[in-house]
């Protein structure tokens, strides 16, 4: 797929709107992760997030102690409806929660650092309504073992006609020396180690639950960027959108090495038929912010986002926009302006 003549122009997003603020105004303590669903019949949004601390934190549980399924009737002031800490799984971490709405009922994905391995893992939860999920009834959906990565997080869903698709942020197997093999899992968490790269990679499932993929390299659908780039090192789709065109866009995330792990920027790549992703910011990120996701509401869209703040913390932001990417929020193509 070939780069396109000139990228969309990146949204302003200085009328933003504070959704969370972290547990306090210090590195390490964040709120984010976010993840977003519209329910046009109920008019109400329903949002996943997390918050984090910083390690060793004392007085209770650390990094990705909290997340939480929340409701609003406006896109911006959300109440909890839902939570889950980290200390009820045993799991010294989690992560992005993913939800989506089917069959009656609702689904939740959740990634947490598997208390048995220190890999990361996605189990699935089903219930009747958002604030009824049971942890006791969860389900394996991915695993490092089941996937032969060294680890697999931040789930993000899309249903089609074709089923559910899960993009997950799996941690590259490769050959590790024994020194390496020590290391690699010893903090729970590969992503600091720079031991492996984080591409995207694609599963497909008919129901939600049951979900199948090739092993390994075979089911990456972003792959990183190559050596030097500023994505070289992790490549996330946090969001996907059709393009107005017939084709896909997605939102993902990028840092160029281990270092830039907590501080990621925005990219952008296409798809055709959302197995195979080309980026289309090869030469660096299209917007200074993570973990973006968004939904058309209302006619117009709601672009909610995790950034880093001035003190060190990370915050949750709502921007609401007329036009994302060059599409609008009933799904056509913004038209040039004429003269």
């Amino acid at each position: 797929m070939p780069h396109p003549a000139a990228l969309p122009a990146a949204p302003d997003l200085s009328a933003s709107h504070l959704v969370r603020a972290p547990e306090r105004p210090e590195p390490g303590y964040w709120a984010g992760c976010p993840g977003v669903r519209y329910e046009p019949d109920r008019d109400r949004f329903l949002l996943t997030y997390r918050e984090r601390r910083p390690r060793g934190t004392a007085g209770g549980p650390d990094r990705g102690w909290r997340c939480a399924v929340a409701e609003s009737t406006d896109g911006i002031a959300f109440h909890d409806l839902w939570s889950v800490r980290s200390d009820e799984l045993g799991s010294p971490s989690m992560e992005r929660l993913a939800l989506l709405r089917r069959d009656g009922g609702y689904l939740l994905h959740l990634s947490h650092v598997d208390p048995a391995d220190n890999r990361w893992r996605i189990d699935a939860l089903s219930a009747d309504t958002p604030e009824s999920f049971d942890l006791g009834a969860r389900t394996p959906v991915l695993t490092a073992a089941t996937t032969g990565t060294e680890g697999v997080k931040d789930p993000y869903l899309l249903e089609t006609d074709a089923g559910v698709h899960l993009f997950a942020t799996v941690s590259r197997a490769r050959p590790f020396t024994p020194e390496e093999r020590a290391r690699a899992h010893a903090s729970a968490d590969i992503h600091t180690t720079g031991l492996t790269v984080q591409p995207t990679a694609l599963a497909v499932s008919p129901d939600g639950l049951r979900f199948t993929a090739p092993p390994g390299r075979a089911a990456e659908a972003l792959d990183v960027g190559p050596a030097g780039a500023w994505d070289a090192y992790e490549s996330r789709i946090t969001a996907v959108l059709p393009d107005g065109r017939g084709g896909w866009l997605a939102l993902y995330d990028g840092s160029a090495d281990a270092a830039g792990n907590y501080e990621e920027r925005c990219g952008l790549a296409a798809s055709t038929d959302l197995r195979a992703w080309h980026r289309l910011t090869p030469d660096g990120p299209w917007l200074d912010v993570r973990y973006a996701d968004l939904v058309s509401a209302r006619d117009r869209w709601y672009l909610y986002y995790e950034q880093t703040r001035a003190d060190g913390a990370h915050e949750l932001r709502v921007a609401v926009l007329d036009e994302f990417a060059g599409v609008r929020p009933d799904g056509g193509p913004v038209q040039p302006a004429r003269d």
